[in-house]
């Protein structure tokens, strides 16, 4: 039997309480911050914006470099100061 208890954060983008990501789904401690800090509403507007800007930028994921920008990109998008 599943288990369909909703898991509930304070979404740090949002600032406001909000359905927590199911899943870990970035590795490594931001993978954990994000999974403590984000709501899945906030990982799909991420989602979104990282599409816009791997193909604004003719962004390779192959290229450690480019995944370093991306990753920069979202720790701005996430955490900015507001």
């Amino acid at each position: 039997m599943k288990n369909n208890k909703i898991r509930t954060i304070f979404c740090h983008f949002f600032k406001k309480k909000k359905e927590g990501l199911s899943f870990q789904n970035y590795p490594g401690t931001l993978g954990q911050k994000i999974y403590n800090e984000i709501s899945k509403d906030a990982w799909k507007k991420w989602l979104l914006y990282q599409t816009k800007i791997i193909n604004e930028k003719k962004l390779n994921m192959c290229s450690e470099k480019d995944r370093k920008y991306l990753k920069k990109n979202m720790k701005i998008f996430f955490w900015k100061k507001s």
